[in-house]
């Protein structure tokens, strides 16, 4: 109980500074903010909402500390992660969440460097239902285009993550 009111004055925190900025122009009008917002079973469901709720639905708790490791030194980082990444990238309808995190963790194994977002993906491929044998074939077929660093950085990455969930 004490969790859901910290999590829900914490919404309304996030969501009272992004009024504020988007009011202050920063971003546009509150105007151009309230026009993105999209009708979801009869109720006005923001960027934000629908963007907190698929990063809850695939990261579970890893995606809430990435934002809340943010609040202090980046929160419109934070913000921007939620309605951009998850708000409006991860709700569009080609591809299913397993695809998208395939793509994601593919992504991050190319860019290099990247193993602690890895490893929050990493646990978000398990959470929506890609095996650890996929993860690990996924990282594979990056082999002949990014090369082996790059791989066993991702793998390491993914034995961590396997061992902390008792997988591996």
């Amino acid at each position: 109980m004490q969790n859901e009111t910290c999590d829900n004055k914490r919404r309304e925190v996030l969501r009272d500074a992004l009024t504020l900025a988007l009011g202050s122009g920063a971003f546009g009008t509150l105007d151009a903010h309230e026009q993105r917002q999209t009708k979801n079973k009869g109720e006005t469901m923001t960027r934000f909402d629908r963007g907190l709720a698929q990063l809850q639905a695939i990261d579970g708790e890893a995606g809430q500390k990435v934002i809340d490791s943010l609040a202090n030194i980046a929160p419109d980082l934070g913000n921007f992660i939620i309605e951009f990444a998850f708000g409006d990238i991860y709700t569009r309808g080609e591809l299913n969440l397993q695809e998208r995190e395939l793509i994601t963790l593919s992504s991050l194994l190319t860019a290099g460097g990247c193993e602690p977002q890895l490893e929050v993906h990493i646990n978000a491929a398990l959470n929506v239902g890609i095996t650890p044998q996929k993860v690990i074939e996924t990282f594979m077929q990056c082999i002949p285009y990014t090369g082996f660093p790059r791989v066993l950085n991702a793998v390491f990455a993914a034995k961590k993550v396997f061992e902390e969930r008792k997988i591996a």
